[in-house]
């Protein structure tokens, strides 16, 4: 853990000027894209109105939209297959995604399409449940209505959620422990990229993974019965199985290379934090990116995907309490939040972040990780279930990390609404302060990024920013690390 804070807090520093605080520009990294993610309140005819006003106000500017093939497919729940031309939009029932994203093609937004499953009972090998074995032909022909209905409104398109998660797809493993979902998830992927040419998108930009954070390699079935088949993929195995490489990213296969324009990845960590890295060497994490970037280059050097392909980190959020499970404060929700977010934008390979719901889950009571055998909701919000705000919808908009070296504090920020170069005020107080003194006005570099170097002493800090609107925004205070 040591060893890990002192890298992030090397990574912060900027040159140190003179006096008690040196500004400079933010460190040199690259523009990156954030998706928001606000599930469900974004459909709901009742809520999308306030919703979009809200994301607005915060400064969003893309969205990662979850397209569920049962959802708007006719006779979804049925086991017999309905006659109708699957390739045509006009057959499916679109509901509240046609104004999602007319709302969002007239805001400018980028729009991130992840079409995934549950599917139609009917396009299930069994025709038992709504995950187990999705045909691969009649999701290519759905794509191609998607791509119909969309193309000129979405930017990218990413194919299955969380496909090494049995809650969107099954079997993960087979009978003999070894994984089974990887290689139903490529004749999917493939399907669906096909399925986009045919609706007229020759060279349609993809993204390959949307991967879980955590899995197994392989599982013992003698010894958990049915239960074993139903644990997630390790991500690493998942990828290697799905690209048809062995344990050593070498050809394990006659699989060709697959196209894509980037490998979507769920970074979620735990309740340890943002620098927790899993034991595991083919779990990642936020905290353990260089293993994915390392996997991605080994699979390009087996041929098996493009070269230097960019990371996508299209979900992402820290759970806070009341879930019991993986919650924190919701004080720590936000620092942990602004560090993670800082840790995505040092690593050049990554062109993307996110931020999984406005409103927090119910909790137990909406689909989420299976802990435990219990199913939980995801309590990521900016906003608790009631409406009420946390923290981090204050601190989401100014995101700020405060990272110790020595005698000295670094800080790194960024203003998320300001739409070029801009300045923030600095504010620090003392531990028993009631009042925040101003420490300094900062100029931001032109994409709202900025950084700090300062000698003062403080025990918390936060960051104040105006509008051209006039609108005042002030994050939380956060604690140096």
């Amino acid at each position: 853990m040591f060893r890990i804070r002192t890298l992030l807090a090397l990574l912060l520093i900027s040159a140190l000027g003179a006096g008690a605080a040196g500004a400079s520009p933010a460190l040199a990294s690259h523009n990156e894209a954030v998706f928001f993610e606000g599930s469900t309140i974004l459909l709901n005819p009742k809520t999308r109105e306030r919703a979009i006003s809200q994301l607005q106000h915060l400064g969003v500017s893309a969205l990662r939209v979850e397209l569920y093939w049962v959802g708007v497919a006719p006779g979804a729940k049925s086991a017999r297959r309905p006659s109708f031309d699957a390739t045509n939009p006009a057959n499916y029932n679109w509901g509240g995604y046609d104004w999602l994203l007319a709302k969002a093609k007239e805001l400018h937004w980028t729009v991130l399409l992840t079409v995934t499953g549950p599917v139609p009972k009917w396009a299930t090998s069994t025709r038992r449940d709504f995950v187990t074995s999705p045909n691969a032909q009649e999701f290519g022909r759905f794509m191609t209505a998607v791509g119909r209905r969309y193309g000129s409104e979405v930017a990218l398109y990413s194919i299955w959620n969380e496909a090494n998660h049995p809650a969107f797809l099954r079997p993960q493993f087979k009978a003999n422990g070894k994984p089974a979902s990887p290689r139903i998830y490529r004749g999917l992927y493939q399907a669906g990229y096909a399925g986009l040419q045919a609706a007229g998108l020759a060279n349609p930009r993809v993204l390959i993974g949307e991967t879980a954070p955590t899995g197994f390699d392989t599982v013992n079935v003698r010894r958990e019965g049915k239960n074993a088949l139903l644990h997630d993929v390790a991500p690493l195995a998942f990828l290697r199985e799905a690209l048809c490489l062995n344990s050593h990213y070498r050809k394990a296969g006659s699989c060709g290379p697959l196209a894509a324009a980037g490998f979507a990845h769920h970074a979620y960590t735990n309740a340890a934090g943002p620098f927790y890295a899993p034991p595991e060497r083919d779990n990642v994490t936020i905290g353990t990116l260089g293993r994915l970037t390392r996997a991605l280059d080994l699979a390009a050097r087996a041929r098996a995907l493009p070269a230097h392909l960019p990371i996508y980190l299209t979900e992402f959020g820290v759970q806070s309490r009341p879930n019991r499970f993986l919650g924190v404060s919701v004080g720590r929700q936000a620092e942990d939040d602004a560090i993670a977010e800082r840790i995505a934008w040092s690593n050049p390979r990554v062109v993307a972040f996110s931020q999984y719901l406005l409103r927090d889950d119910p909790v137990g009571g909406a689909p989420g990780a299976s802990v435990h055998g219990g199913t939980i909701g995801f309590q990521t919000g900016l906003e608790y279930l009631n409406g009420k705000a946390k923290p981090l919808y204050f601190g989401w908009p100014l995101p700020l990390t405060v990272a110790k070296r020595g005698r000295r504090v670094s800080l790194w920020g960024l203003v998320r609404p300001a739409t070029g170069a801009t300045s923030v005020t600095v504010l620090v107080a003392a531990a028993h302060a009631r009042r925040y003194r101003v420490l300094k006005t900062v100029a931001t570099d032109s994409l709202g990024h900025w950084s700090l170097s300062s000698s003062a002493r403080g025990a918390r800090w936060r960051v104040r920013w105006r509008s051209p609107a006039g609108i005042t925004y002030e994050g939380p205070p956060i604690g140096a690390s």
